[in-house]
Formats: structure tokens, sequence, C-alpha cells
């Protein structure tokens, strides 16, 4: 008989750490079905709830809570970190059978490497747990959908069935883990599937090329439809071969999985860098890690989103509102915030320490996280911890709400918190280049994204003063601040997830980032709401958008704004506001002049540079408080203040 062991955070349940220390987990969509339908097996645990007995007292405690009577057996629950096979091999050893009869079950592909090691059989999702178990391979798979056929006919099907979406490319092509069961239930309901190779201890991406791509003449006369498909193609090879020749390995460790929106779907070995790759001509945000979720064709966000839409229509800012945003988003305000997490000043005032980078590969990042949790807590909000892992390290992000518990819905504004100096020149003792790394190397990120996560607590400092006044919003407001951001929207996308399983009500999502870099000229404010997702999310976004454009005037005088919608949007999924398009709900991108590429930039020249800090000369306080009190504006406006 098979013994299984499953990670809990990314697999089994979504983790939130309350201001006291609380753990709280919420299993994820299909999970407790699967572990009742194994009920006759042994089931372990396999998961690092941070050092320490107390630590591992409460996450016992969680486990219990969350699936009482499903893991009795406490000499089957191992706690500690999964960045090496000891902690799999102590599994095996508990376990009293060989360890090919042990199926480790996790999202993360490294662990899964590790626990391959040990012997284990593993499963990405829980789902897959009975496949694992049987031997049976999982696949990455491309569903064609038919025409006159559904996203939502599609995951009906799914959800009874061995298939795990990752990714909604469009209207017609859905990318899916499946086993052959789950292959044959997608084809008997007529949805053929193109299988792209095994799962195993991989993981997907989405990697975009900007560069433009030319088609053969003999395609000169073909129909529109015929020359779209010919340039994703020669766009996805162009892409794949970028990734082949910056990683030069005599293995490969990315496999493609066909033309995706803009590029290329890749399948990587556990450990490749992708994230790390930047082709030279690409523009921001062009890899975005792709996560399983078996609800994710759902988009709980569509049930609501389109009634929604006349609320952003009908918001006009309020004269106190606007004078609480101009009293407390002043640039020297804005100044403080970003020169705490920059670098310049001590991160907390009064002690001696100064970070040198946010970047997630760094413990600083983990300080930061801290500093910015306490800094909203004394604002009198209510702080949780959303903790997700990334390369074997415990993440999170930053989530601060006031609570109206007779709300509709909550209005998200949000930033990404981590940084990156990636595009540095850097060189060893002897001169010779070498890589960035962010063990060392500082990554300030003074605009990218620090601008953001400075205009995230000035909003939350000016909602704290308008409560102290006596007001109060009549929508749920959440202040929220991702982590690795950097490595593929991977931070929000988990966000955004566990919201999803949540049942979470979102009215609309503000996201900031980088909105310090002038260089002079015009002053211009881009809103994106474009979405490579379909359906009602296209409209209720633009709507959202116009809030923001009609709140600038009175607090952003003299700005000229561009605002961006549909496909074409160049930062159509390429920040945090994309991972709530994946899930229905309204959301909008506000930053400096960057993305749009159709006039001269005026944005930032030190993108993912070191030289990105407060002092640049590109770094224009005034500009950033500009435009975080119009996202404020708007923000508040629409939670009825």
């Amino acid at each position: 008989m098979a013994v299984l062991f499953f990670d809990i955070g990314d697999t089994l349940a979504d983790a939130s750490i309350e201001a006291d220390g609380s753990l709280t987990l919420r299993p994820r969509p299909r999970v407790v079905e699967v572990l009742d339908a194994l009920a006759g097996m042994r089931k372990g645990i396999l998961s690092n709830p941070g050092s320490g007995e107390a630590a591992r007292a409460r996450a016992v405690a969680a486990l219990h809570a969350a699936f009482a009577d499903r893991f009795p057996d406490d000499s089957l629950l191992h706690w500690g970190a999964k960045n090496s096979r000891a902690l799999f091999d102590d599994a095996v050893a508990s376990a009293g059978v060989a360890a090919g009869q042990c199926v480790f079950v996790g999202e993360a592909p490294e662990e899964r490497a590790f626990a391959h090691q040990a012997g284990m059989r593993t499963a990405a999702h829980p789902v897959f747990t009975l496949a694992a178990v049987e031997g049976r391979p999982v696949f990455w798979a491309r569903i064609e959908i038919p025409a006159g056929r559904s996203v939502a006919e599609v995951e009906s099907i799914a959800r009874a069935a061995e298939v795990v979406p990752v990714h909604v490319a469009s209207a017609q092509l859905v990318l899916v883990m499946a086993t052959a069961r789950g292959v044959t239930a997608l084809e008997q309901g007529g949805f053929p599937a193109d299988l792209r190779g095994q799962v195993a201890e991989t993981a997907a991406f989405l990697m975009r090329d900007d560069r433009p791509v030319t088609l053969p003449e003999g395609l000169a006369r073909a129909s529109a439809p015929a020359r779209a498909t010919a340039e994703d193609a020669l766009r996805a090879t162009a892409a794949f071969a970028f990734l082949a020749r910056a990683l030069d390995e005599p293995q490969p460790s990315v496999v493609p999985l066909g033309p995706a929106p803009g590029g290329v779907y890749v399948a990587a070995a556990a450990g490749t860098p992708v994230e790390d790759l930047h082709c030279a001509d690409a523009k921001p945000g062009h890899t975005e890690r792709l996560l399983p979720d078996p609800a994710l064709l759902s988009r709980p966000g569509e049930a609501r989103v389109e009634g929604l839409a006349d609320a952003f229509a009908d918001g006009e800012p309020s004269p106190e509102t606007l004078a609480a945003v101009r009293a407390a988003i002043t640039p020297a305000a804005m100044r403080g915030h970003v020169a705490r997490i920059s670098g310049i000043d001590p991160l907390v005032e009064g002690e001696p320490l100064k970070v040198r980078t946010r970047d997630v590969s760094s413990p600083d990042n983990a300080l930061v996280v801290s500093a910015l949790a306490r800094r909203l807590q004394d604002l009198g909000l209510t702080v949780r911890r959303h903790e997700f892992s990334w390369r074997g390290r415990r993440l999170a992000n930053v989530e601060a709400e006031f609570h109206v518990p007779a709300a509709d819905s909550a209005v998200l504004v949000t930033a990404h918190l981590d940084s990156t100096a990636a595009r540095g020149e850097f060189f060893d003792s002897d001169g010779r280049p070498r890589a960035y790394d962010p063990a060392v190397d500082p990554a300030p990120g003074a605009d990218d994204d620090g601008s953001g996560t400075a205009a995230v607590l000035a909003a939350a400092e000016c909602l704290s003063a308008m409560l102290a006044a006596g007001r109060a919003p009549s929508r749920t407001v959440r202040f929220v601040l991702f982590n690795a951001e950097e490595q593929g929207l991977v931070g929000s996308k988990a966000y955004a997830r566990a919201a999803a399983a949540a049942g979470d009500r979102i009215a609309g999502v503000l996201q900031m980032d980088m909105i310090a870099g002038f260089r002079g000229g015009t002053r211009t404010m881009e809103i994106h709401t474009g979405s490579t997702v379909p359906g009602p999310v296209v409209g209720a976004s633009g709507a959202l958008g116009g809030l923001v454009a009609r709140a600038a005037p009175a607090v952003a005088a003299g700005f000229s704004l561009q605002t961006l919608a549909g496909s074409d949007d160049p930062a159509a999924g390429r920040s945090d506001h994309a991972s709530f398009h994946e899930r229905g709900w309204a959301a909008a991108a506000v930053c400096e002049n960057f993305f749009d590429d159709t006039t001269p930039a005026t944005g930032t020249r030190q993108y993912h540079l070191p030289g990105d800090t407060l002092l640049d000369e590109d770094h224009d306080t005034d500009y950033a408080a500009a435009i975080a009190r119009t996202v404020a504006t708007a923000a508040l406006t629409l939670a009825g203040l």
C-alpha cells in the first residue's frame, strides 16, 4: 500500500499569518475531495513552517483545523526545509515501505526533484495523486476550443477529470496538465488535446518575445488568420531559440509547449532560471510563471463585474476625499517611504539597519516584509502575510485591510515590494564580467517598485487619517504588497488564486508599478487596462481606468493621460494587475511613461539597474506623489468615501 506525503502551502492549502502570529490554512479547490477519495491510504506531510518548535506547533494545529481527521498519524508529519533530499529520506524511513511506494505531492518542481532523488514518486497537484500511485504519467497539453464552444464547457469537464488548467491563452486555447484519462474525458467532450511532454519535475512559463518577425513572401496573399498563425509560430520559435541559446546546456532543460500570446509556452526543469533570462529587445514583464489551479477557468470575478462597471462610471471624488489625499500623499511622504525601503535611510526609524536590496533571493527581502507589515499595523489596519514558495524559499505578500462587514466587495490598492538589478553589469575581483548576484549586489529599486510601494503606504496613511476623522468607507479597502513580481508575477498569482478559492468579492484592483521615473518633458501618466483574457473583465477594467482618469485633473494638474486598453495594450499581462484579470476581476495598472512606445519615453533609464536609487536624476518624488494621489483618489472614491 502506497504512503502519500503532501506539501501544505501552495499545494494543499493557502496559508495566511495574522499579525498575532496565528496561522490559517484554507484548503485549495478539489483538495478535500481528493483526500477523501484516498481515505484508505496512509497520509503524511512534508512542509516547512519556519524555524522553531512554536512554528511547528502552530502548523500542526492549523493542519488539523483545516483537514480534520485526514492526517491522524503524527509519525508521518515531517517539518523542515526542503532544499535537499534529507527531509524526503526521513519521510521514506518513517513510512516503513520501499521508497518507490512513497508519493510526494507538491507544486514546486524543485521539491519534486529532491523527492525523486530519494526514490519517491511525485505528483504536481493533488488531482494527480492516484496517477502517481499507479505509475501513470501527467502531460502538458494544449486544448483547442472549437468554434461555438466555450472555456466554461472545458471547465465543466476538467473539474471532474484528471485535468488541471494552468493558463487561458484566449477564447480558443487553454494550457493544462492532464493524464491520459483526463485527455480522454476532454476529447469525449469534443475538445481535442495536443500533448507536449510529461510534467514530471518541470514548471510552465509564458515567455514573450516583442521582436518583429518577417513572414515568408509566400504568405503575402494568405488570409489574415493564416498570417496570424504563421506569425505566432515564428515568434514562438524565436523566443524558444533565445532561451536555448541563453541556457547553453548540453542537456536541454526547457521544452517548448507551443505558441502562446506574444511568445512561447515552455516547460522548465527544476532550478532552470527562466525568469532571469532577458532578451535585449524584450519589453518589461516578458516572463510569466504559470500556476496550476482547478478553479482557473471559472473566473469568479465575472459574475459581478458587469454591474460594478456602473459604479466606476458614476464615481466622482468628494471634496473631503480630495482634501485628505492632498494632505497625506505628499512628495515628502513618498520620499521618506522610498528612502527606508531602498537603503538611503534605516529601514525602521530609530534602528541602524539599512537594506541593500529587496530581491527575493536576499535575506533583506524578509526584513522589508516585516517592516512593511509593522508600519501598516501601526495604522490600525488588520495585517496578514500571505505565504507562498519560490525556489525553496518561503516568501510573503503583505495585506492590510479595513474591513466593512456589510460591504458588497473590496477595493484593492497594490504594488510589488521586491526589486532586482538583473540588467546591471557586475565584475569579479579580477575585473571579469559576472552575473548579477542578489546576495551581494545592490538592487535598491527606488522606482521599481519602491515608488509604488511608497504610494500604497501613503494611501493607507490617508485612509487611516480619514477614519480617525470619523469618516468610513462603504466598501472594504485592502492595501496589498506583492512579492516575487520580478520572477514572473509569482506573488500576485498566488494571492489572486487564494482570493478566488476563498470566494473573495473584489470590486477593482489598482496596481502601481514604477511611478517616479521622469526625465523631463510632458508629465505623462499611463493607465493600463488591457487584458489578454476575453470576457466582461475587458469592459469593466476599461471603466475602472476611466475612474482613474477622472480623478487625475484634481490632484495631478498638468498631466497628460494615456489610457491603453485592449489586447494591444503594451502592459497587458506584464504586471500584477494581470493576475486579477486572469480571475475575471477588473484591474488597472498605473505607471510613469514607460510601457507605451508610441511617443518618446520619459520614464526611468535605470530599469533593473543598481542605479535605480532615490538620488538618481530620473527619480522625481513630485511626479510620483501626483500619480499616487490620483490612484488613491480613485480607490477611495470607489470605496464610497
